[in-house]
């Protein structure tokens, strides 16, 4: 459709443009001295209008003339003939008009006068036109540009979904590639206890596997997996977890990415608890800033510095950080500082209220 008329407000402005384009005109006539200024505004307001409508078809001439597509040569060829010919017709119409209106009394004479100056409405005509043509172009190379920008960004947000889907697959198989172990390792000590780490750790993969493919999920829904995610590794050491929460009620309906804190208490327990005889604990802090903006996220554990090097910066540490960037890019951040006997991982990330969590 044609750019003026798909907007009543756009081709109203258009229309108001052309008033001291008018003005021009009638001010043009008047220069010889031979038409009133009555009679160059009568004949320059209708002339005007009719040759707004005319320059608007210079569009489907640009459309169908691309820059890209066609030389210089072409193109200038194409549109001066284009406009000659606007320019004679809109002067046949000049002179028609102040013919018709030399018939009245109040402008007797007129169609004498006017006729030197035709060479005046053809060359404002052809200077006219070519300007509608450029300012197409521009309205052209503008449409394109904004297109690419879309395209663009369409891709972008399709290769941020794909990473986001193919990081959150990584999860869980990591999950129960440790479970598994766990579970082996139970079953030649304590059948019983093995049992029942398979029931709670088949009702959470149940639980994460309703997940689907959601994008993101309420922050409270989040701490329940973590609960029912430290329900199975409860089976495995007892009273050696002990788990500190100080949640900030406001953070609750946040959207956070599935399973985006499980990878950090499991690493706690995998890499802390695992190697404390004794047990030690899990802080999970989650705060929300003032403005409510920002939410902010730490998850301590006790762990034994003289324990033998593990790998701490595996597969669950690297895969939040890809999916913090991934989903906000600069907007996140991501720390982890270890000191003394306490591992500390610290995330923040903008509090995207009103996203659809599906």
């Amino acid at each position: 459709m044609h750019p003026i008329f798909s907007h009543l407000r756009r081709l109203g402005l258009y229309l108001l443009a052309w008033i001291p384009i008018a003005g021009m005109l009638a001010y043009l006539l008047t220069i010889p001295g031979q038409i009133t200024m009555r009679e160059a505004v009568t004949l320059s307001i209708p002339l005007s209008l009719i040759y707004a409508f005319v320059c608007l078809s210079s569009w489907y001439s640009c459309r169908g003339n691309s820059l890209e597509k066609y030389g210089l040569g072409r193109l200038v060829t194409t549109h001066v003939t284009a406009a000659l010919i606007a320019s004679i017709v809109w002067a046949f119409v000049a002179v028609g008009m102040a013919s018709s209106l030399s018939k009245m009394p109040a402008f007797t004479g007129l169609s004498a006068r006017f006729r030197p100056e035709i060479p005046v409405i053809v060359g404002s005509g052809l200077l006219l036109y070519l300007l509608s043509v450029t300012f197409f172009y521009i309205i052209i190379a503008v449409d394109l540009s904004r297109d690419a920008e879309a395209r663009v960004m369409r891709a972008s947000v399709l290769a941020r979904d794909a990473e986001l889907r193919a990081l959150k697959a990584q999860v869980n198989p990591h999950f129960l590639f440790n479970s598994l172990n766990s579970i082996s390792a139970l079953t030649t000590s304590d059948s019983a206890k093995a049992r029942e780490m398979c029931i709670l750790l088949g009702d959470f993969l149940r639980r994460t596997l309703g997940l689907g493919e959601k994008t993101a999920i309420p922050l409270e829904e989040e701490l329940s997996l973590i609960h029912a995610f430290l329900a199975v590794e409860k089976v495995r050491f007892g009273a050696r977890i002990q788990m500190e929460e100080n949640i900030d009620q406001r953070a609750l309906d946040v959207p956070v990415p599935p399973l985006l804190l499980q990878p950090l208490v499991e690493n706690a327990v995998v890499h802390g608890i695992a190697n404390l005889v004794e047990g030690g604990w899990i802080r999970l802090s989650v705060q929300c800033d003032n403005g409510g903006g920002d939410v902010s996220i730490i998850v301590e554990n006790r762990f034994d510095p003289e324990a033998p090097a593990r790998r701490r910066n595996g597969v669950g540490l690297a895969n939040v950080r890809q999916r913090l960037q991934a989903r906000y890019g600069n907007r996140a951040s991501f720390a982890v500082k270890a000191e003394a006997d306490s591992y500390r991982v610290a995330l923040t990330f903008p509090a995207e209220r009103g996203l659809q969590t599906t």
